[in-house]
């Protein structure tokens, strides 16, 4: 008998859809049967995220893209990640007496990136037209949807703040002054008639299919949309500071920016290619676990082993640590082939030993720079609307601030995104708009000399890391999945567990996962917890106590706490999708 898995890992001919939520799959899927192609179901999918996920992401959020036709020679990235205003610099934070860029509220605004990445995705991939795949967004913003339950509970914690310092937000996600009810119809009227607006001036640009994108992704960052956010973000309101403060966020920030293709960072393992966005994002620290990792004999150790958990845990607080150092957009930063190098990580991998490591060690020297980093995280308190994350203090061990999706079609096309920002609960709802904007750029640091340093029109360092394997130059996998800092831990651990043991897309997602907390978080108030390791309790009690007596923190979390992976593949002439039954929205679909 074969490993009891919650759901069949999904195998077929003609395409496979997943995501962390079934309404978006489901539409994905759609787009396929109706002739379009991954990249088509991929932007039709994540417009449908935007609706039916809103607590972790939205219209104004932002998004990475890695995306593979069958027959190119290599994956691309479109950076849909927007860069922070020209007025936002440290002089402008320190002369609010700010240590931290804030969490939530107007402040740490950056430009919504998602829109404009979605187009260029449509236009140099997909085949279909802008009314075709923002229709399924606007019938669910219009008609209604499921909200979830999760949904409701980042809502409750913060009804009496929306109403006393967030009108436009309580008018949007209110019902009758209070929370919607979980699992009942809601609707989105306003994003509705944003997108309507938009979809229409697009439409008097002409029947071609790229003039009417081309339009599209005008009117959002020149037009309409993009003056109602200049407009809003000039009115001072509510922060985690406890004062108002207005925005920085401008409509000439707005018309400045463009989404970018670029190539990817990638890693040669175990007789595959793994590809990530560059240091902009975490995606690099995938990379240097498995360079870390590099010669590990994983057939001697079994995957739920203390050994197993032991080895990928301690080169992941070596990979951080880098991560916290050195990555960002700005200058300042070490160089991706270094850090990858094979010279680098024999070095770097004798420093891995029986005991945990209870110490935050970057190579290249940075120690000066994490002294700096650690003199600030945590410094600042959150006041108001919990912290910059949205997992609200109300709401202990909820893991997951974002979404994703990754499709493959019949042809071997492959996309893998993760979706977020503009969450409902981190900024005011643009009134005119009915969404939120993002507020990634708490993720940047008002140090200077840093490669996060905030500067302006900068890209914050983000978590968003979406992940697409190659092997013998064809799409092979793509995968990964929500969770902040925690990303490229789950997606890393679910990669081992297919490449090293065979498993299945949806046993490895399957099976129990854990993450460690050994580096400052990347949202505010950015606290650490050094040597803490959270393991789910279907690891044995054997290995528990093992972990602990190797030195771990171990903080033992429900069964299926952690982790929201999702995956597709195309091998043996098939297509294979899973998701995580976590949550229990995730789903793949295909046939």
């Amino acid at each position: 008998m074969p490993p009891f898995t919650t759901r069949p890992e999904i195998k077929g001919t003609f395409g496979a859809v997943t995501s962390t939520h079934w309404l978006a799959s489901s539409v994905g899927m759609a787009i396929l049967e109706k002739g379009g192609n991954a990249f088509d179901a991929a932007v039709a999918a994540g417009f449908v995220l935007q609706i039916v996920e809103p607590h972790l992401n939205g219209p104004g959020g932002e998004v990475p893209i890695i995306a593979m036709r069958h027959d190119d020679n290599a994956p691309r990235v479109i950076c849909g990640q927007g860069v922070t205003p020209r007025a936002a610099t440290p002089e402008a934070f320190a002369a609010l007496g700010l240590k931290m860029v804030p969490g939530t509220g107007l402040l740490p605004a950056v430009v919504p990136g998602a829109f404009d990445a979605w187009m260029l995705l449509l236009r140099d991939y997909g085949t279909l037209s802008l009314e075709e795949v923002l229709a399924p967004a606007i019938g669910y913003a219009e008609q209604g949807f499921p909200l979830l339950s999760r949904a409701v509970s980042s809502i409750v914690p913060v009804i009496d703040f929306f109403k006393q310092h967030w009108p436009s937000s309580a008018e949007q996600w209110l019902v009758d002054g209070q929370a919607p009810k979980a699992d009942k119809l809601f609707r989105s009227p306003r994003i509705a008639a944003t997108y309507r607006r938009i979809l229409g001036e697009a439409q008097m640009a002409g029947s071609d299919r790229e003039a009417q994108i081309e339009r599209a992704r005008e009117v959002f960052y020149k037009g309409f949309v993009a003056d109602a956010i200049d407009r809003f973000y000039r009115e001072p309101l509510m922060d985690s500071t406890g004062k108002r403060n207005a925005g920085l966020l401008t409509g000439d920030d707005m018309a400045r920016w463009s989404a970018t293709f670029e190539l990817t960072v990638s890693y040669r393992y175990h007789g595959t290619q793994v590809h990530k966005a560059g240091p902009w994002t975490q995606g690099p620290v995938f990379l240097q676990q498995l360079a870390l990792l590099k010669g590990t004999d994983f057939q001697a150790i079994d995957p739920e082993s203390p050994e197993f958990v032991h080895r990928v845990a301690e080169a992941a607080k070596l990979a951080f640590a880098d991560r916290e150092a050195w990555y960002g957009d700005g200058e300042g930063g070490a160089s991706i082939e270094t850090l990858l190098s094979d010279e680098y990580n024999r070095a770097r991998r004798q420093l891995i030993g029986e005991q945990a490591s209870s110490e935050i060690r970057p190579g290249l020297e940075g120690e000066a720079r994490i002294a700096a980093i650690l003199a600030l995280a945590g410094s600042e308190p959150t006041i108001g609307p919990g912290g910059g994350e949205p997992t609200f203090a109300p709401l202990p061990g909820v893991e997951g601030d974002t979404v994703h999706l990754d499709i493959v079609d019949r042809f071997g096309n492959m996309v893998s995104a993760t979706p977020s920002g503009g969450w409902l609960q981190s900024s005011p709802s643009v009134p005119e708009l009915g969404f939120s904007i993002s507020t990634r750029a708490q993720m940047t640091w008002l140090t200077p000399g840093l490669a996060s340093t905030l500067m302006p029109g900068r890209r914050p360092r983000t978590t968003l890391t979406p992940t697409l394997v190659t092997r013998n130059g064809k799409p092979y996998l793509a995968l990964g999945s929500p969770g902040g800092d925690q990303q490229d831990q789950w997606s890393l651990t679910t990669f081992l567990r297919i490449v090293h043991y065979g498993f299945d897309l949806q046993r490895a997602i399957d099976a129990p996962q854990f993450q460690i907390r050994h580096f400052p978080a990347s949202f505010h108030p950015r606290e650490s917890a050094v040597g803490r390791l959270m393991i789910e309790g279907r690891f044995s009690e054997q290995t528990l106590e093992a972990l602990r007596a190797k030195g771990h923190d171990v903080a033992v979390m429900d069964d299926w706490a952690l982790g929201r992976v999702c995956a597709v593949a195309r091998d043996d002439d098939m297509v294979h999708g899973a998701a995580s039954a976590r949550h229990m929205q995730g789903y793949a679909v295909g046939r």
